[in-house]
């Protein structure tokens, strides 16, 4: 009878003594795991981004920043207008003349079958001409999550979403650069 009375009191909201209380957290922490376990079973919900608007066109846009070594490279991909790859103002082809370079900024866009969906435009700078191609590649597969959040597995898969960490190791001071030490004379 005991255990029927603490039930009824719970379901009242009445709290009257310290069992009670007891019952009530433990009900609390069951409904903490079964919200653990709804969220293991089902698919995380992933927020849409809402796009940016230019201010002086007013087209919309998803930005995002990418990087590698020392360069970063900021990414906007228009919905609206000429489909073009622009980088500091210039066509992608111009700004690198390397062929290995123009297809790696262009891969995340073929991989996900987008190539002649947006308008791209980059600002990049740091760095040399191959690291600054894979920030501008990076910042291209971030926008393209931003613009649709489903992208992520084949991004991923495909290895455009990872920030290499790779960069140039510090000077240390009694070495002549990062681990090359001075001549050693044993007399």
């Amino acid at each position: 009878m005991a255990k029927e009375e603490k039930k009824e009191t719970i379901k009242k909201g009445k709290v009257s003594n310290k069992r009670t209380k007891k019952t009530v957290k433990v009900a609390a922490s069951e409904k903490k795991s079964v919200k653990k376990e709804t969220k293991k079973d089902g698919e995380k919900k992933t927020k849409a981004v809402k796009a940016a608007k230019s201010e002086r066109s007013g087209a919309r846009y998803f930005e995002a920043v990418g990087r590698r070594k020392t360069s970063v490279a900021r990414v906007r991909l228009f919905t609206q207008g000429e489909r073009e790859i622009l980088i500091n103002g210039k066509s992608y082809q111009q700004y690198f003349p390397i062929l290995e370079n123009q297809l790696n900024i262009t891969a995340p866009l073929e991989k996900m079958k987008m190539l002649d969906r947006f308008r791209v435009l980059v600002k990049v700078k740091g760095g040399g001409f191959n690291s600054q191609s894979e920030a501008v590649r990076h910042g291209i597969a971030r926008a393209l999550l931003k613009f649709n959040p489903e992208f992520r597995k084949k991004l991923r898969k495909a290895g455009f979403l990872t920030r290499d960490p790779r960069t140039r190791e510090r000077k240390k001071f009694g070495l002549k650069r990062a681990r090359r030490a001075p001549q050693w004379r044993k007399r």
